[in-house]
């Protein structure tokens, strides 16, 4: 975050009664402009699946561990349990929801069901945000670059192969 996000950050504050302190955040989530009036702190986490009711993204482990909470901010891939909303006031934020585009499912998703990437779910919706960010600066990884960029994501199902397939085959689709 920049400086001068901050300083806006502390001139947008309200309080409200003795000790609540709340602001309204003000973002882009999966190309639509919100308003969301929270305390500060509370992690953007809760706020996309509290407030804005974005399910899609999962808490799994709460320290930022297990990447089932991942969302691309400013083009790049965060742990949304990590991340006070106050640091997201003017960015653009990226969540599983946003991936499909007209009631149609992105490449991933499609390659994820067709692969057998996802199996429980608790940690497909941080894979396919990782794989979405590794996609758009690199069209054609190799294995070892997907494995890679998967890598602050955890599943205890699939043993990764799957997952590495349908990324794979993703990559192989022209349209995104």
């Amino acid at each position: 975050m920049d400086t001068d996000k901050v300083f806006d950050l502390c001139s947008s504050v309200c309080i409200r009664g003795f000790f609540s302190v709340f602001m309204n955040v003000r973002f882009e989530v999966n190309g639509i402009e919100k308003v969301v009036e929270a305390p500060p702190m509370k992690r953007l986490l809760d706020v996309l699946r509290e407030e804005l009711r974005l399910t899609g993204t999962k808490e799994g482990c709460g320290e930022g561990e297990c990447g089932a909470c991942s969302v691309i901010v400013d083009g790049e891939v965060i742990n949304s349990c990590l991340v006070p909303v106050c640091q997201v006031q003017g960015c653009t934020v990226l969540t599983v929801e946003g991936l499909s585009r007209d009631g149609r499912l992105d490449p991933l998703q499609q390659a994820f069901l067709e692969c057998g990437g996802a199996q429980c779910g608790i940690c497909t919706p941080g894979m396919l945000i990782a794989a979405r960010a590794l996609l758009d600066e690199n069209e054609q990884p190799t294995r070892d670059e997907i494995a890679q960029a998967i890598a602050g994501n955890l599943c205890r199902c699939t043993g990764y192969v799957k997952i590495i397939d349908a990324i794979e085959q993703a990559a192989e689709i022209k349209e995104r």
